[in-house]
């Protein structure tokens, strides 16, 4: 090895592991730390950030029941169980369409959204897998899987309706 070589030997081992580090942090672009002061429904939550700025927080990976939709009280129960009044820990990467942070919240080493999907109070929201890590993608999924193969909570319904489906069903029968 010579001289030069050996000189950037450190500098590419530096360079390697930076690459490394962005890779994995590119998952999720910040972290927010607050509590929970408010749960709208199933899947969101408004969190209270530095003691005064409340982020009105959509949780990543999952869609709940509508609130007039079957489960759709119990996902936000559920919801406010996992979460409400608790210091939360919200992983995020993007601002919705309604002015929401979307995040992965987790309150007391839980992952709340994962916890919907597994008691059967959510779908695991497909539509928007590619955002998520490829783990989170893989739990989700399989929370899912067996939740409807245990047919719990939505999934004891016989045709259990998307919420997706039911925002466009009601939109669409909406008067102009």
């Amino acid at each position: 090895m010579t001289q030069a070589t050996y000189g950037l030997a450190p500098l590419r081992s530096l360079v390697l592991a930076l690459i490394a580090t962005m890779a994995t942090a590119s998952s999720w672009a910040d972290t927010l730390l607050g509590t929970v002061v408010g749960v709208a429904d199933g899947d969101t939550v408004t969190v209270l950030v530095d003691g005064h700025r409340q982020v009105h927080v959509r949780i990543a990976g999952i869609d709940a029941p509508e609130k007039k939709q079957a489960f759709g009280q119990r996902a936000k129960q559920s919801m406010s169980e996992c979460a409400f009044g608790k210091e939360v820990v919200v992983e995020w990467k993007k601002i919705d369409r309604y002015g929401r942070t979307v995040g992965k919240v987790s309150a007391d080493g839980v992952d709340c959204g994962l916890r919907q999907i597994e008691t059967g109070l959510a779908w695991h929201y497909k539509a928007y897998a590619k955002e998520q890590t490829v783990e989170d993608r893989v739990a989700y999924s399989d929370a899912e899987t067996g939740a409807a193969a245990r047919k719990i909570g939505l999934w004891s319904d016989v045709s259990p309706i998307p919420p997706w489906d039911f925002r466009h069903h009601s939109a669409a029968n909406r008067p102009n």
